[in-house]
């Protein structure tokens, strides 16, 4: 079997962070500083562990020193889905243990107590947390003896249903049966339907993965579950520092946009928003013209993590953003794009607890609400806004008026955020939301700093971490994906594999895609750890979105065609672009159609930044976007807007 190096062929998995407490170890140009002093979001002061020589460093510029083995290393930058159910089950328990000692840096005294605590040797968390601080990942926990086993195989998508249907008719109920009576009741029922019966350790895995309150609710504790769970009526858990909880949501924005081309409207784009909770800053955003979906929600996760220079000088916006770092708990809605495993799956291996807004409770989410309320508010005043009803909206045409495209609404918007939004009075927090940011990393005479968060190292692993999964087998003819086939030479010698402990079980193999771009996907090798970019095989399909592609795949499928072959594809792909072409300076959904083709073949993301063009043929008209006023308020007068469906 050909063995390839990632770092060379393909991306090498690294989700390793540069932690910038004082104290830790950093380099920069070979050399090992220890850091002494924060300046500023940009800056800090270390001493050179050799020479003892002060100097100040640009955080951008600095790389981690870990003292993680290259096998800790290996482990913990598996793909989230290769890693098993019960390892996960086991990681998380251990970072529960351990999570009290990482927020107090307690010494010997605190790690004994923890130990009596839960059950364990001293030595034991010592290890423990020598593990999880080299890397800051959860996965680090994965136990060693048992740890990833190289090629295991999953359970059927039939006994994953089953055990779920007996949890919730024999576990979850006011009954409150035990474990063991549900392996037994898991058994009888792969015995009458002809199902391989799961190990023990699998359901009793699937069991304790349940959240403590869906199991005091389902076994017939409710008001327990409301006692210890719900917060106050009317109020949000109050939050202590920066990225402690951030929520997250989605809304079309109260504007019609022009294409790049006729300039004529083509329609309102979707906005996806991270507020943080503590210091109501902007984390990040996604702006799309695509429905809100998962990839919405791994886009504006991976540019609220990230730090944003570049996306800033994308947008050629001259303020600052000094925004970044993992955030202890996502508060979302319930909708099926925050319902994703790649998300959850990614949250549990960054440490990241989500967590679902209850049902039929919007005051939960009135934070992001609010924050919606207020730029709708602001947008308000452009050209072609459709305002929040449409009362206001009488006598006002916003087609007729509608003027600015995405990118220039885009740039518009990010200088809203960082130079009006963070700088404004909040009435809330009784300062700006900048300045609460900077308190709450920096301290004042008062407060106490919670320390600047740790950066990612590697972009395009953290969106990854978050993109769309799925597994397949490899074929001599590569793999295939909804009809379409990809193929490379890093599949070669993978094709028509086998389980190392199953020879008759074809082996499965993790991929992840990008959907507004599926010319490629990104293949997981086991070996290496690393991953691939593998194309189409036919390489005469053009780059296209997955919803591009869906629609050629319905507009074949009316002429008659049983099953859609790729050339097929391609022939009604190409007709559908010819009719896109032809009438986009005819019909609004022709011109929204091919703009949103031409968005997706940017390929911008915030892990994937192009460098800013020095001469733009359509200059950004800032002068458009009205500064408001510094004196008016935020939330308190702002309605709460509904959330999308």
């Amino acid at each position: 079997m050909t063995k390839y190096n990632p770092d060379e062929n393909g991306l090498a998995l690294n989700r390793q962070k540069l932690t910038l407490d004082i104290g830790n170890l950093v380099k920069h140009d070979n050399i090992i500083y220890k850091v002494v002093e924060i300046l500023d979001f940009n800056t800090l002061v270390g001493t050179d562990v050799d020479s003892g020589r002060s100097k100040a460093l640009r955080i951008n510029e600095l790389s981690p020193v870990t003292t993680a083995t290259d096998e800790l290393r290996a482990v913990a930058n598996l793909d989230t889905n290769s890693i098993e159910d019960a390892d996960w089950v086991l990681a998380n328990q251990r970072y529960e243990a351990i999570k009290p000692l990482l927020a107090s840096n307690g010494g010997r005294e605190a790690v004994n107590q923890r130990a009596i605590e839960v059950g364990v040797n001293p030595a034991t968390l010592y290890r423990w947390l020598k593990r999880y601080t080299s890397l800051e990942l959860v996965s680090a926990l994965i136990p060693k003896q048992r740890g990833w086993r190289e090629g295991s195989s999953r359970i059927s998508d039939h006994a994953e249903a089953l055990i779920k249907e007996v949890i919730n008719d024999t576990y979850l109920t006011k009954q409150r049966s035990t474990a063991q009576k549900v392996i037994i009741e898991v058994k009888r029922r792969c015995l009458a339907r002809g199902i391989e019966a799961p190990h023990p350790n699998t359901i009793r895995a699937r069991i304790n993965a349940i959240s403590e309150r869906h199991v005091l609710r389902g076994r017939g504790y409710r008001e327990k579950a409301i006692n210890k769970f719900m917060p106050a009526a009317g109020h949000f858990p109050e939050t202590s520092y920066p990225l402690e909880v951030v929520q997250i949501d989605h809304t079309p924005v109260d504007i019609i946009l022009v294409d790049d081309i006729h300039r004529q409207p083509i329609g309102r784009p979707y906005i996806t928003l991270a507020i943080d909770i503590h210091t109501r800053m902007i984390v990040g955003y996604y702006l799309s013209f695509d429905p809100p979906s998962v990839t919405s929600v791994a886009m504006c996760l991976a540019h609220s993590v990230l730090p944003k220079d570049e996306w800033l000088a994308l947008h050629n916006v001259e303020a600052s953003w000094d925004v970044w770092g993992m955030m202890t708990t996502i508060h979302v809605d319930n909708g099926a794009d925050f319902q994703s495993n790649s998300l959850k799956q990614s949250c549990l291996m960054h440490g990241i607890n989500l967590e679902y807004r209850p049902v039929k409770q919007p005051r939960y989410g009135g934070h992001i609400e609010r924050l919606i309320g207020t730029f709708a508010q602001e947008i308000h005043d452009l050209p072609g806004t459709t305002f929040s009803s449409v009362a206001q909206r009488d006598g006002y045409d916003s087609e007729k008026h509608a003027a600015l495209t995405k990118s220039e609404f885009e740039s518009l918007l990010v200088e809203l955020i960082c130079n009006v939004y963070h700088k404004r009075l909040h009435t809330t927090i009784g300062m700006t939301p900048e300045r609460k940011w900077e308190i709450g990393l920096f301290g004042n005479a008062t407060t106490v700093g919670h320390g600047l968060p740790p950066r990612p190292v590697n972009r395009i692993s953290l969106l990854l971490d978050f993109l769309p999964s799925f597994s397949r087998t490899v074929q001599q003819t590569g793999v295939e994906v909804n009809g379409l086939r990809y193929y490379s030479d890093v599949l070669r010698g993978w094709i028509s594999a086998t389980e190392p402990d199953d020879k008759s079980t074809k082996r499965k193999f993790i991929f992840r895609q990008d959907p507004r771009d599926i010319s490629a996907i990104w293949f997981y090798d086991p070996d290496v750890k690393g991953y691939y970019q593998i194309p189409f095989a036919n390489l005469s399909l053009p780059s296209m979105s997955i919803w591009e592609y869906q629609q050629a795949r319905t507009e074949a499928k009316k002429e008659g065609m049983k099953s859609v072959d790729e050339h097929q594809v391609l022939r009604a792909l190409t007709d559908i672009r010819n009719k896109v072409d032809e009438s986009k300076a005819k019909t609004k959904k022709a011109r929204r159609q091919y703009q949103r083709r031409v968005e997706h073949e940017k390929g911008i993301s915030p892990a994937n930044v192009p460098a800013p063009q020095i001469n733009q043929t359509q200059p950004v008209t800032r002068n458009k976007l009205p500064i408001p006023n510094s004196n008016l308020l935020l939330e308190d007068d702002i309605e709460p807007f509904s959330d999308i469906s």
